[in-house]
């Protein structure tokens, strides 16, 4: 059982760790990334490699690991997608950055202060920001080829889930010039997506294992682990390969790697999570302030100069871009499509 002195900080074992297999685990999957076959414009060649950016931990990290592994000729596109939700937004979409509902979508507020601190902290790469903005007639003129697609599952949460990764997967929205001012259309024409899968199952980040350790402690806590494992070939592996790569790209999990799995999966869960370790009030070290879900995730960002992504707080992808609840009525994530 933990310790005082087993409070995760940047000095701790895990975070060592956990750095170094994630790191290889990127390294192996985007190193030798080919070249899309239909680029369209040379000033396109040099982007490979785009990541499912919402602006959250997970994705971040993915994105400034990426930078270590990949030569500085190349440009990283982020894709990050919000949706005009009739439920929240009662006009239609502007293009001002103040009227936009785009704008203000989380992900999309989240999205543009993460990207703001990786140019900070990664001056030399060229970071495409990507704003993939997805009117509520389009969605629903996707709605059939998005339920085929992620079929056999066929809850009101996977089609939320599935519609945010279909038309952030497709890759094509607007970038914008140094001014804001200047919007040109984009298509990324990366062959290679990164995807942030696994990271909430292994390190503990929805709100069901804070809930788990609450009532049972560290045992209830690695029980919720496992079944979350356990399940996430079946539950979200299957659907989201076959939604993103409708677009011809292929998408990689770094987090699912089998040596960080192997890792994680025999690492001591208070090495993973902060739950049940409280910060010194004679402590001047803000890492021991950090939320306990995906502790170890979370001090890695800070080590990785990321202080702001490192206190952001965990948002499904289905609220972050406002997917879920598009319709009127009292339908609930669990519900099975009519």
């Amino acid at each position: 059982m933990p310790t005082n002195s087993s409070t995760l900080c940047i000095e701790s074992p895990s975070v060592e760790r956990l750095h170094s297999v994630l790191s290889n685990s990127i390294d192996l999957r985007i190193r030798n990334v080919r070249q899309a076959s239909d680029v369209r414009d040379s000033s396109d060649v040099d982007t490979k490699v785009a990541v499912l950016f919402s602006g959250g931990l997970d994705c971040t990290v993915l994105a400034r690991l990426a930078h270590d592994t990949l030569a500085m000729s190349e440009s990283v596109d982020l894709l990050n997608v919000a949706f005009q939700n009739p439920r929240i937004h009662k006009t239609k979409g502007s293009s001002d950055l103040e009227t936009s509902p785009y704008e203000l979508c989380p992900d999309r507020v989240t999205g543009r202060r993460s990207f703001a601190e990786i140019q900070r902290i990664c001056p030399g790469r060229h970071w495409r920001f990507v704003e993939i903005n997805i009117p509520y007639t389009e969605t629903t003129g996707h709605r059939e080829a998005v339920i085929e697609l992620m079929h056999p599952h066929n809850t009101e949460m996977d089609l939320s889930i599935s519609y945010a990764l279909y038309f952030a997967s497709r890759g094509s929205g607007v970038i914008r010039g140094s001014n804001d001012a200047e919007v040109t259309e984009y298509t990324t024409p990366a062959h290679v997506v990164l995807s942030g899968l696994g990271a909430d199952e292994l390190f503990g980040g929805y709100q069901r294992h804070a809930t788990a350790f609450s009532r049972l402690g560290f045992p209830g806590l690695v029980e919720e682990l496992e079944l979350d494992i356990n399940r996430l070939g079946k539950r979200n592996l299957g659907r989201d390969d076959r939604v993103i790569s409708n677009w011809g790209r292929e998408a990689r999990f770094p987090y699912l790697d089998e040596t960080l799995l192997a890792w994680a999966l025999a690492c001591p869960v208070w090495e993973k999570c902060g739950f049940g370790q409280n910060a010194s009030k004679q402590s001047s070290n803000p890492v021991r302030e950090i939320e306990p879900g995906k502790k170890v995730l979370r001090v890695l960002a800070w080590k990785l100069g990321m202080k702001e992504v490192a206190v952001e707080r965990k948002r499904a992808i289905q609220f972050g871009a406002r997917t879920a609840k598009m319709e009127m009525g009292k339908s609930k994530g669990t519900h099975f499509l009519s």
